[in-house]
C-alpha cells in the first residue's frame, strides 16, 4: 500500500471502492491482473482488494482529476496519457481490453458498477473547494472557535437585521456556477462607496441572503441596473422617503427557478421572490457601504419592506390579448429573460368588487392612483393588475394601450384644487399651477403589469419615488 498520488501510471490501471458490489467480485481478477502491471487505486478503503498492493485515493485526488463517475473504470495510460477506458464490468470487454483471453472465467458476465465517490452530492462541495480550477479572491474571515456563527456575521454588520447564511467557501464555489462570468469580472460600481463589485462579490451576498445558484444571473443583472446614474440607487438611499429596489421579473428564467407571480405574489413564502431582491440590498450594504442608522447614508425616515429586498415575477402565461408583458412594453423582445427595477414600497391596496364595465373600473383605479403620496402632488407608481380585475378589462375587448388611452386623461390633477391652503390642507401646488392641469404621473412612467391569484378583485398600487433626472428612472435589464 502507498500514499495518495495524482500521477497518471503507463499501462492499465484500475479505479475500486470497496463499498461497491462490483468491484467485491471482480477482485479476484484485478489480482490476477496484478502481473499485467496493473495499477490499483481504491477511493474508501487503502486495504482492498486484499493482498494488493493498492494506492490510497481517499483523497480522491486520482478519480476527480481523471473524471471517475463510475467504479470499477479500467483505463489505459501511454506517456502518461489516458488512450482508453471501460466503465463497469463486462468480462468480455476486458478480456478485449487487457489482452488475457482466460479473464475470470467464473465471474458474472457484466455488472454496470458502482457510482464513484468523486461525484457524490455529498461530497460535491467539498471536492469543489479542494480540485476547482479556480480559487476564490476575496479576503477570509477566520472565527475563533466559541464564535457563534450565526452571531459573528451579526456583529461584524454582514446582515441586514434578519439571519444571514455563513458565505463558506464551498458555498460561494457553488453559487459561482451559477453562472458563466468570470468570478473576477466587474460588474458594477456600487454606490455610495463607488466600490467596484465583481462576479465574486455579488455571489457571496447572494449566500448571504440565501439565493440559490440558479438566481444569481438574475442578481447580477439587478446589481448592474441599480448601480446605473438613470436609477440612482445612491439617491435612493439618500432620501427620507420610503422607496427601496423593487424588482419584477418577466422571461422564461422566471419558471425555471421556481418564481411566484401567483397568490401572493408580493409576499412571502417563495425562496425566489424572497431572497433575490434581498441579495441586491446586501451587495448596496455590504459592498457600498449603503447602510442605516445614525451614521449610514440610508436617511429614510420610516422606510418601507421593500428596502429589505422585494421581487416578483409577472404572470405572464396568463396575460390577455393585447397585454404585452412588462418587459416587452419597455422594448425587450418577447421571451427575453430581464428585470426591472422600480424605486417603490407599498403596495396600497385598490378595491374594486363592484365594477363589471372598463369604464367603471377604469375610473375607479383613477381616483386611487390620484391619491398616491398626497391628493395634491404628483408622484410615482406602478399597478400590479389581479386577474379579476384585468379580466373586466380584456372581456370588453381593451388591450393595454386601450386602458393607457382611457386612464391617462383621468389622472390629472386640477391646479386650482390642488393650491396650497384649499379645502384647508396646507400642503399642495404652488401659484403656477392655477388654473391648469397638471398630471400626477410623468407621461408614460406608471408601469403596469399582472401578478396575483384568480380570486379577489384587488389590484396593488406600489407607490414611487421622485422620477425625472433628479430621483430614479425604471430600467429594465436583460438577464444575461
Amino acid at each position: 500500500m502507498t500514499g495518495p498520488e495524482t500521477a497518471n501510471h503507463d499501462g492499465l490501471v484500475v479505479v475500486v471502492k470497496q463499498d461497491c458490489p462490483t468491484c467485491v467480485e471482480v477482485a479476484p481478477v484485478l489480482a490476477g491482473l496484478q502481473a499485467h502491471g496493473l495499477t490499483v487505486y481504491s477511493q474508501d478503503d487503502p486495504t482492498f482488494p486484499p493482498a494488493m498492493d493498492t494506492i490510497d485515493d481517499r483523497s480522491l485526488d486520482f478519480s476527480w482529476h481523471n473524471d471517475i463517475e463510475t467504479v470499477p473504470t479500467l483505463l489505459r495510460f501511454d506517456d502518461g496519457v489516458e488512450r482508453e477506458r471501460i466503465v463497469g464490468w463486462h468480462r468480455e470487454q476486458w478480456r478485449t481490453f487487457t489482452g488475457v483471453a482466460d479473464l475470470a472465467a467464473t465471474t458474472t458476465d457484466h455488472m454496470p458498477g458502482c457510482g464513484s465517490l468523486s461525484v457524490d452530492p455529498n461530497l460535491a462541495d467539498e471536492l469543489a473547494v479542494r480540485f476547482g480550477s479556480g480559487s476564490l479572491r476575496s479576503r477570509r474571515v477566520e472565527l475563533a472557535n466559541l464564535e457563534d456563527e450565526a452571531e459573528a456575521m451579526f456583529d461584524r454588520g454582514w446582515s441586514d437585521g434578519l439571519p444571514v447564511v455563513a458565505p463558506t467557501e464551498a458555498r460561494v464555489m457553488r453559487m459561482l456556477q451559477g453562472t458563466s462570468r468570470d468570478p473576477g469580472q466587474v460588474v458594477a460600481v456600487v454606490p455610495p462607496a463607488l466600490v467596484e463589485v465583481t462576479v465574486e462579490q455579488v455571489a457571496i451576498n447572494a449566500v448571504l441572503a440565501g439565493c440559490k445558484p440558479e438566481y444569481l444571473p438574475v442578481v447580477l443583472a439587478a446589481v448592474e441596473g441599480a448601480c446605473t446614474d438613470r436609477f440612482n440607487i445612491h439617491g435612493l438611499l439618500c432620501t427620507l422617503w420610503f422607496s427601496g429596489p423593487v424588482l419584477i421579473v418577466n422571461g422564461p428564467i422566471r419558471n425555471r427557478i421556481g418564481m411566484n407571480s401567483g397568490k401572493n405574489a408580493l409576499g412571502q413564502g417563495n425562496r425566489a421572490n424572497s431572497t433575490i431582491g434581498r441579495a441586491l440590498q446586501l451587495v448596496i450594504r455590504n459592498v457600498g457601504g449603503g447602510k442605516p442608522g445614525v451614521d449610514g447614508i440610508d436617511r429614510s425616515a420610516l422606510g418601507a419592506p421593500s428596502k429589505v429586498g422585494w421581487c416578483f415575477a409577472e404572470d405572464e402565461e396568463h396575460l390577455p390579448a393585447g397585454w404585452p408583458p412588462l418587459s416587452v412594453e419597455r422594448g425587450l423582445a418577447p421571451g427575453q429573460d430581464a428585470v426591472t427595477l422600480f424605486a417603490g414600497h407599498g403596495p396600497i391596496a385598490a378595491v374594486d368588487q363592484v365594477s363589471r364595465t372598463p369604464e367603471s373600473l377604469t375610473r375607479s383605479l383613477a381616483a386611487q392612483l390620484l391619491a398616491v403620496g398626497h391628493p395634491k402632488l404628483p408622484n410615482e407608481a406602478m399597478l400590479i393588475m389581479t386577474p379579476e380585475h384585468q379580466r373586466v378589462l380584456a372581456d370588453a375587448g381593451w388591450s393595454k394601450e386601450r386602458f393607457r388611452q382611457e386612464l391617462d386623461p383621468l389622472l390629472m390633477l386640477d391646479g386650482d384644487a390642488a393650491q396650497r391652503g384649499v379645502d384647508g390642507i396646507e400642503e399642495g401646488l404652488g401659484p403656477s399651477a392655477a388654473g391648469r392641469k397638471i398630471p400626477k404621473f410623468r407621461p408614460n412612467s406608471l408601469m403596469i403589469a399582472r401578478a396575483g391569484g384568480s380570486a379577489g378583485a384587488f389590484s396593488a398600487i406600489l407607490g414611487g419615488w421622485l422620477g425625472g433626472p433628479k430621483g430614479s428612472e425604471p430600467i429594465t435589464v436583460p438577464i444575461g
